[in-house]
């Protein structure tokens, strides 16, 4: 049986059920992402530019070109912890975390996960890999 969590927007009465499943794939993005913790809290909030990671040192762990950053969240975007903030002419470069992205940042702030293996590196490398 699949574990739920409710996650309840403040003031808006709005419930959003995520699965076990869909946080422990969120988490494992998130923690082989070259983005830190400091880079997707951040996005909690408030919406970020792409060309923000480039600036920000400590938002990657390592410096990114804005290609590669904008690679990475797509990537997130994908995995469902980022969405993309759209205004009155269509989408823009930033970027806003979903609630599956407020739940991982959760877990990942516990620092009680278990540690990630070889085998975990190499699903996610090869998700990334497949054609959305």
């Amino acid at each position: 049986m699949l574990r739920v969590w409710k996650l309840r927007k403040r003031n808006s009465g709005i419930v959003v059920e995520l699965n076990r499943e869909a946080i422990e794939r969120g988490a494992r993005a998130a923690r082989l992402s070259t983005l830190t913790l400091l880079g997707l809290k951040a996005m909690a909030n408030e919406s970020i530019a792409a060309s923000t990671f480039t600036e920000h040192s400590s938002f990657t762990q390592k410096n990114l070109s804005e290609s590669a950053v904008e690679d990475e969240l797509m990537w997130l975007f994908r995995v469902g912890l980022v969405r993309r903030e759209v205004d009155g002419q269509g989408i823009t470069e930033r970027f806003r975390l979903t609630p599956l992205g407020i739940r991982v940042v959760q877990e990942l702030e516990t620092g009680q996960l278990q540690p990630l293996g070889l085998a975990d590196q190499l699903s996610n490398w090869f998700t990334r890999l497949l054609p959305s």
